[in-house]
């Protein structure tokens, strides 16, 4: 869910807040911005965690699944929820806690992970130090064996260039971090470290994609946990859109490589010596039954590195060196992914869905080499679009920005979330294609035979057409 107005979800004096909110929006505004915008929703316990913007003053509270009543007080969302629903933010729980990664002010200036609500302490980043962070936006987050980790983009501060650059990132936090001494990160992450992201075709000059969209689940392909990544390039740049894959074993092995420093404030950034890292190595989770048990009782040497040098030298890989795959020069720019990683009768096929910036979404399919390891090759069957200017009642660029894309494996179909409203696509469409296409598109056939459409979906008539139901 990404800013989408629930107006059910309402509080005693809700109203009297949008209203005062309004007294300070501008007239062309029209306090679209003071409404309660959800920007948490995650299961737990039985229930829902939402938290909402709430007229630019963020609230969270537990719901019931079935009726959406709320069980027990509201609390704070401050550092769990966004105060302007335009700014990024993700959230999941894990081990009883939850992990958010968000703004903490209006003006976003003050960028935090913080972790909460759990019977650990609450723990938070660094407070206004561009080495943790610098304008960063959020795009999601995962939980695998120890740590949590956080995917985004923000401002590189290790390039010597006159102009901004952004790149992409992924950070980590352990779990169960009890947070630093009371000399040195006290109430603050002992475990956060932060790697770029590789996501470029090769060659003599690399050509970048620098910008991440949007992160698929962790998958299971061959035998290797993998997560793939949507990337765009700037503005500024030759526009162009690709598909990476990351192995999170490879990711992981990153944080256990070189560190990043720059001495000083006219200094290029270098490699930080192996010598003169401290014991034990910094961004460490603390384990039971070790010398350090306790985050809480490190030492004061190995605390200050990590608050100073929590960047590392090395940029993540992707599977291949190279993007699964590429569009440039064309019309939309790719912001979405989905995965379906059980296509085909035998429930084997891996089906890619890519939403784009205009409404439309392309199907690939990823192919195995011979010897079964994951590749890069992938065979493109088909774009559709998505957005239907009828059925949502207005068209134009902001209209058509995709809010979020979701396979949902029991209507057998991908929900589309735009401004405006909400459709469902079928994932198979066959009988859209004639015979003499039918080599080309044999796992979309496959991919019918095990997601039948639903009955509620009116049969395709065109090959390109506005294939989808809306949802009330």
């Amino acid at each position: 869910i990404q800013s989408v107005a629930y107006n059910s979800i309402t509080r005693t004096g809700h109203v009297t807040k949008a209203d005062v909110c309004c007294l300070f929006q501008s007239p062309t505004a029209a306090c679209d911005e003071c409404r309660n915008f959800m920007k948490v929703l995650l299961r737990r316990e039985e229930g829902l965690f939402i938290c909402g913007t709430n007229a630019f003053n963020p609230l969270c509270a537990n719901y019931t699944a079935d009726t959406l009543e709320m069980v027990g007080d509201s609390l704070s969302g401050m550092a769990r929820c966004p105060y302007d629903p335009k700014h990024a933010n993700v959230a999941l729980f894990a081990e009883g806690s939850l992990f958010t990664a968000t703004v903490t002010d209006f003006l976003a200036i003050d960028a935090v992970i913080y972790r909460s609500l759990g019977d650990s302490p609450a723990l938070r980043t660094v407070k206004h130090d561009s080495k943790w962070f610098r304008e960063p936006y959020f795009v999601s987050s995962v939980e695998w064996g120890p740590h949590i980790y956080f995917f985004f983009r923000e401002i590189a501060m290790e390039f010597n260039y006159l102009e901004k650059v952004v790149v992409s990132r992924v950070a980590r936090v352990c779990k169960r971090d009890q947070g630093g001494s009371q000399r040195v990160l006290e109430k603050q992450w002992t475990s956060f470290l932060k790697a770029r992201l590789n996501c470029s075709i090769p060659g003599d000059s690399h050509f970048y994609f620098n910008l991440l969209h949007s992160t698929s689940p962790i998958i299971r392909m061959h035998g290797r946990d993998i997560i793939l990544g949507v990337f765009s390039t700037p503005a500024n740049s030759i526009p162009g859109s690709a598909v990476c894959a990351f192995d999170m074993e490879q990711l992981a092995a990153v944080f256990d490589g070189r560190f990043k420093e720059q001495k000083s404030p006219e200094s290029i950034w270098t490699p930080v010596p192996d010598e003169v890292i401290p014991k034990p190595r910094p961004g460490g989770c603390a384990v039971q039954g070790s010398k350090f048990n306790s985050s809480n009782s490190f030492p004061d040497e190995m605390l200050n590195f990590v608050k100073t040098h929590p960047l590392m030298d090395e940029a993540v890989p992707s599977l291949g060196q190279r993007p699964w795959i590429v569009r440039t020069m064309v019309r939309y720019q790719l912001n979405k992914i989905v995965v379906d990683t059980e296509a085909g009768p035998s429930r084997n096929r891996t089906v890619l869905f890519l939403g784009s910036n205009r409404g439309t979404i392309l199907k690939f399919l990823i192919m195995p080499n011979q010897d079964n390891t994951v590749t890069s090759s992938n065979v493109f069957l088909e774009e559709l679009e998505g957005f239907n200017p009828d059925r949502c009642a207005v068209d134009s660029p902001q209209a058509r920005q995709m809010l979020s894309l979701v396979l949902d494996r029991a209507s057998h179909s991908l929900l589309l979330t735009f401004p405006s409203c909400v459709v469902r696509v079928p994932v198979a469409r066959c009988q859209l294609h004639s015979r003499s296409q039918k080599m080309l598109i044999q796992t979309d056939k496959e991919h019918k035979n095990t997601h039948k459409p639903s009955k509620t979906l009116a049969p395709l008539k065109q090959k390109r057409t506005n294939t989808h139901t809306q949802t009330k």
